[in-house]
């Protein structure tokens, strides 16, 4: 049976006698007001992940690619770091060679040498600035595999200096004139850090040989191209 098509509120109530026309008019009108309001799906549902999906894709990541795929960019930081350690060479595709063991002084060495034939200040990096490159949701932890190919795991040179935390003696006049044993070792010790096992030591003796990364402040001829 077809639906009877819903009559006006103005029309039922003047099928009505006289005396029951406003009460029906006010009846029909607080029925209409109870009603609930649905809110359009595109605007409660839509239009929310869409602004979130937006805000995804603009949001850049923390570590890009530079232009010629030859540094890792610190967002943040905003420094480049090359995709091999000192004495590999980057092919476009993996880093060829064997790294470079040097002293703290060589690698010290070595940074001024690379700043003295480029126009940029190259550095040894401070120990938070190595431990941001540490991926920690790849197995094993470490530098990130795409990031950073073929990176040699082991003890790499920081730039950060090592701070000895023992108390000196006032009494003690070798303290007082500088010349405390114990101020000489600490001029002769730097911080390292260990890529294998993340482990950071303050006290590696600077004779020792280890790998260096250097790193040099992002430039925008880096950034990759829109």
């Amino acid at each position: 049976m077809p639906a009877m098509p819903a009559m006006p509120v103005t029309s039922l109530a003047s099928s009505l006698p006289r005396p029951f026309r406003q009460a029906a008019v006010l009846l029909a009108l607080a029925g209409l007001q109870a009603m609930p309001v649905w809110a359009s799906p595109a605007t409660d549902t839509q239009e929310p992940a869409a602004a979130a999906t937006s805000q995804a894709e603009t949001a850049p990541p923390a570590f890009q690619l530079s232009q010629d795929g030859r540094f890792v960019l610190d967002m943040r930081a905003r420094l480049a770091w090359p995709r091999c350690v000192e004495g590999m060479q980057w092919d476009g595709q993996h880093c060829q060679g064997l790294p470079d063991l040097l002293t703290y002084k060589q690698a010290q060495a070595r940074a001024q040498e690379q700043s003295r034939t480029g126009d940029v200040r190259w550095r040894m990096p401070r120990v938070n600035e190595m431990r941001r490159l540490i991926d920690r949701s790849v197995r094993p932890q470490g530098l990130h595999p795409v990031l950073f190919p073929d990176a040699p795991r082991g003890w790499h040179w920081t730039g950060s200096a090592a701070v000895n935390a023992r108390p000196s003696n006032p009494y003690n006049y070798s303290q007082i004139s500088g010349q405390s044993p114990i101020s000489q070792l600490a001029a002769q010790q730097a911080w390292a850090i260990n890529l294998d096992t993340l482990e950071t030591a303050p006290d590696m003796g600077r004779g020792n040989q280890l790998m260096v990364r250097l790193v040099r402040p992002m430039q925008d001829a880096d950034l990759p191209r829109p």
